[in-house]
């Protein structure tokens, strides 16, 4: 077992043996399988160990108070292909998912459709997500959460404290062998750039992707929700390598075995903002409120909170104080 992971003392021998080849399996797939359909491989593994009907995992947006997350990498088993679409429209009101995006390293269990916005009890009604068991992680060097959720249907029993141990402990190895396989594919050490860089499969979908990059396409391609790159990116993979336009930056597409590795380069600094975005992060630095902002140049608030974010992301910076910073030594350059 690694450094951290706990067991209940009822946990029986048999159960840890079980455990403990089913991450052996882990391993195996890890280097026999390459990073293609290894989170969905893996845990098909564990499931024998903790039975479940269907699961979802990814990357994810953190929730905050007045922003929905957004699910932009993910994979699920026997659960339909609008899944995630689905989700999202209502993925603000999801009591469920703000109480796990907000607790990283937790296991997050719940049972029954008692969600307060009925809306989120009829998606759960809809796909039988009748228990829940879900577990995130932060992802420093991606800018985005990666989450792993385990579903049961409403004849299932609900998931209980042992499952709920050997799901963390299982998601933990699952996550580490993942981010090895990713790190190894984009050459980058965490922290260095990583939310520049995102992994696709030949047909365009996703194995991981950082936050840079996710806002830079969005920008491009407004509407695009993640997960599959858009058409107008996808047609040019199997051109690889080569360059992409988006706006003003440019996306570099280098083969990698069946994967390509898609590289954002913007250009140094501020000049990568938009001017109005500039003057809403200048304005912010400078202590302003949101409100203030939109009042001054006539834009809504969710306009001014969309333009911070994608400066915040733009410029890798978290926090006022060092946006101010990065603007103030552009505008020296300048």
């Amino acid at each position: 077992m690694g450094e951290g992971d706990e067991f209940d003392a009822n946990v029986s021998m048999a159960t840890l043996n079980a455990f403990n080849r089913c991450v052996l399996q882990l391993a195996h797939l890890a280097r026999s399988r390459g990073g293609s359909h290894f989170i969905a491989d893996g845990l098909q593994t564990f499931r024998p160990l903790v039975p479940f009907a269907s699961a979802w995992w990814g990357e994810m947006s953190s929730a905050h108070a007045k922003a929905a997350p957004q699910s932009w990498m993910h994979g699920r088993i026997n659960l339909p292909e609008s899944f995630a679409a689905e989700w999202s429209a209502i993925a603000g009101r999801d009591s469920f998912a703000h109480d796990t995006l907000n607790q990283p390293g937790k296991v997050v269990r719940d049972s029954e459709f008692t969600d307060p916005d009925e809306q989120v009890n009829v998606f759960a009604r809809r796909h039988d997500l009748y228990h829940l068991m879900c577990i995130t992680f932060e992802l420093p060097e991606s800018g985005l959460m990666f989450f792993v959720c385990l579903y049961r249907g409403m004849d299932a029993p609900a998931f209980d404290e042992t499952q709920d141990a050997l799901f963390s402990a299982f998601c933990a190895h699952l996550l580490q062998l993942w981010r090895f396989q990713v790190q190894d594919m984009i050459r980058s050490d965490t922290d260095n750039g990583a939310s520049d860089v995102g992994v696709a499969r030949m047909d365009g979908s996703l194995l991981y992707v950082g936050a840079r990059l996710c806002a830079a396409i969005e920008r491009e391609f407004p509407g695009w929700s993640g997960s599959m790159l858009p058409e107008q990116v996808i047609a040019q993979l199997h051109e690889a390598p080569g360059v992409v336009r988006l706006g003003r930056s440019s996306l570099t597409l280098s083969p990698h075995g069946e994967h390509v590795i898609l590289s954002l380069e913007v250009p140094s600094g501020g000049a990568a903002l938009a001017p109005r975005e500039r003057t809403a992060a200048m304005l912010f630095a400078a202590g302003h409120s949101y409100k203030e902002i939109a009042r001054m140049l006539s834009l809504s608030p969710a306009t001014v909170r969309t333009y911070l974010r994608n400066c915040y992301l733009q410029l890798g910076v978290k926090s006022k104080v060092e946006l101010g910073s990065v603007l103030r030594a552009v505008a020296r350059r300048d």
